[in-house]
C-alpha cells in the first residue's frame, strides 16, 4: 500500500484517526489555580498563543513544564485532558500551554517537519522558547529545571526544541511523535510517521547535535511514550527516538532497567554511568494514536478522556516522576563535570583517535563508544582500536576523580573510520524497499539517505543501489 501524502497523518483530519472506539466526552481535571492568555511575551516569530496555568500559592523558584497540543487540538483541550494541572497542583510548578492556529497550518498542527520554523532561534521554536522567558520573569520559575512534552504534532516540537534548545530544557517528553527534525519539509514528513529512515543511532544523534553546534552539554532527559497499535505514527518513531536520544547521552541502546507498569505499559530505562536513567521508553500496548491518560482520583491517574486522549495510563504522572518534579529537585550527576572539546578522527580503516580537555582534579577518565565502555586512560588522548573499517562510531567521555567517582559524560562525537569498496545491491524497485535500502512514497520508489528518484515501486523497475554509508544509498545502474 503507498505511503500516505505529507499533508495525510499528523497534516490532515483523515490520518488522525485514532483507530479506536469513539471516546467519551472529554470532563475537565479538577485545578484549583488560573488558566488564562498570557500577551506580549516576546517578538513571537512563529505567531503562537501563549496560554499558562498557576497553582495557587506557587512559589518563586518552581519548576516550568511547556505542554504542545496536537493537530486539531488547542491549549484549552491540553489545559483539560492532558492531567498535568493534576501534577501542577500537587508538586507545585507552573505550566505553559502554547497554541498554534489554522492561520499557521491548516490543521493547527505545530510544523516540526518544516526547517523555517522548528530550529534555533526560527519560528514557533522561538515563539516557545520566548515564553518560557516570559514565564519565569512573571512566575520566578527555576531555569535549570524547565521541560517540554507534547503530543503527535507537538510530540515532533517538544523533539526539535530539546535538540534547539539543551541549554533551555532539561528534560522532554515526546507522546506519539517523531524523532528531532526528522523531516525539514512537509514533503519529508509522511516518510518519518510510515517507515523506518534507516539511520544508525549515532545519524540519528548527529541530527541532534547539529541543531546547535558547539554545545557541549549537559543533554535533556527524555521519556518516549508510544502506543504498539499507532498507525498514525508507527512504533518505529519510538525505537527511532530511543536510538537518537541514547546516542546523544552516550549510553547504550540496551535499557538498563525493565518494569511492568499499569495500563499495558513496559517501561525501559537507559542509565548513565552514575545509574540515572537519562532515557525512559513506555510502550502502551495495545494503544492506537493519542496521549495516554487514565481518569481518577488515585495517586498514579489523571486526565480526561476524550479525542486523542486514550483510557490507558495516566502519562503525566509518570513522566513527572522521571523528570524528577515529585522530589521538588531535578536530577544531579555526582563527580567532576564533563570533558569539553572532545573530537575524534579516524587513523586508519580500523581505529579512531580521541582528544579532550583535561578536567581539573581527574586521575584517568572513561572512554564510552556507543555506550560501552572502550577505555580508561589516564591523560586527554585515547586510540580505539580493532574497530571495523567503514563503520561510524560514537563517543564520549567522562573524568574519574580521586575518590573514584565517574562524573557527568561529554556531548557525544561521531567519527567513522576508513572504509572498504561500496557495496552494491540490484533488484526490483519493490524489493529494494523491503530490503530496506529504498522507501516508497505515492506509489514511487526513492534511495534511502540519499532520496534519489528511481520510479514505480513494483517488481518491473529495477535499479541497482550503491551503499556509501551507514543507511544511505545513491544511484549506481551501470557502475557497479
Amino acid at each position: 500500500m503507498p505511503l500516505r501524502p505529507a499533508v495525510a497523518a499528523l497534516l490532515t483530519a483523515a490520518a488522525l484517526t485514532i483507530g479506536t472506539a469513539t471516546p467519551t466526552p472529554a470532563v475537565a481535571d479538577t485545578a484549583s489555580g488560573t488558566f488564562q492568555q498570557v500577551a506580549g511575551f516576546g517578538a513571537n516569530p512563529g505567531n503562537l498563543a501563549m496560554y499558562s496555568y498557576t497553582p495557587a500559592g506557587l512559589p518563586a523558584g518552581a519548576p516550568l513544564v511547556v505542554a504542545l497540543h496536537g493537530c486539531l487540538q488547542s491549549a484549552n483541550d491540553y489545559y483539560r485532558n492532558s492531567g498535568w494541572t493534576t501534577f501542577a497542583d500537587r508538586y507545585s510548578f507552573a505550566v505553559v500551554f502554547p497554541q498554534t492556529s489554522s492561520a499557521n497550518n491548516s490543521l493547527s498542527c505545530f510544523s516540526w517537519f518544516d526547517a523555517a520554523k522548528d530550529a534555533r532561534g526560527a519560528g514557533e521554536a522561538e515563539s516557545v522558547v520566548e515564553m518560557v522567558a516570559k514565564a519565569k520573569a512573571l512566575y520566578g520559575s527555576d531555569g535549570h529545571r524547565v521541560f517540554v512534552t507534547g503530543l503527535s504534532a507537538g510530540g515532533g516540537m517538544a523533539a526539535d526544541l530539546l535538540a534547539d534548545y539543551p541549554d533551555v530544557f532539561a528534560g522532554g517528553a515526546i507522546d506519539s511523535g517523531l524523532p528531532a527534525h526528522c523531516a525539514t519539509t512537509q514533503g519529508a514528513a509522511s516518510g518519518c510517521q510510515n517507515a523506518d529512515q534507516g539511520l544508525t543511532p549515532a545519524q540519528w544523534g548527529d541530527k541532534v547535535r547539529a541543531a546547535y553546534p558547539g554545545y557541549a552539554g549537559p543533554w535533556p532527559r527524555v521519556a518516549i511514550w508510544q502506543g504498539s497499535a499507532d498507525t498514525v505514527v508507527e512504533p518505529v518513531s519510538a525505537t527511532e527516538l530511543r536510538d537518537q536520544w541514547t546516542n546523544v547521552q552516550g549510553v547504550g541502546q540496551r535499557p538498563t532497567g525493565t518494569r511492568t507498569l499499569p495500563g499495558g505499559t513496559t517501561e525501559e530505562d537507559y542509565a548513565d554511568a552514575g545509574g540515572q536513567p537519562v532515557v525512559a521508553l513506555f510502550t502502551v500496548s495495545g494503544m492506537g494514536h493519542g496521549l495516554a491518560v487514565n481518569p481518577g482520583t488515585g495517586t498514579d491517574q489523571c486526565g480526561a478522556i476524550g479525542s486523542y486522549f486514550l483510557n490507558t495510563i495516566c502519562s503525566s504522572y509518570y513522566t513527572a516522576l522521571f523528570w524528577g518534579l515529585d522530589s521538588g529537585t531535578g536530577p544531579t550527576t555526582p563527580g567532576l563535570p564533563a570533558p569539553a572539546g572532545l573530537t575524534a578522527a579516524p587513523v586508519d580503516q580500523g581505529s579512531i583517535a580521541l582528544s579532550w580537555q583535561a578536567v581539573s582534579g581527574a586521575t584517568s577518565y572513561r572512554v564510552y563508544r556507543d555506550g560501552a565502555l572502550a577505555g580508561s586512560p589516564t591523560g586527554a588522548t585515547f586510540t580505539d582500536t580493532g574497530l571495523a573499517s567503514g563503520t561510524a562510531y560514537g563517543y564520549t567521555v567522562a573524568a574519574v576523580d580521586t575518590a573514584g567517582t565517574v562524573g557527568a559524560r561529554s556531548a557525544a562525537v561521531t567519527a567513522t573510520t576508513g572504509g572498504s569498496t561500496p557495496q552494491c545491491f540490484t533488484d526490483s524497485n519493490y524489493n529494494q524497499v523491503r530490503a530496506g535500502r529504498a522507501t516508497q512514497s505515492g506509489g514511487l520508489t526513492y534511495a534511502f539517505g540519499s532520496g534519489q528518484g528511481m520510479g514505480l515501486w513494483n517488481t518491473f523497475v529495477t535499479h541497482t543501489l550503491k551503499q556509501t554509508g551507514p543507511g544511505y544509498f545513491v544511484l549506481a545502474d551501470g557502475q557497479c
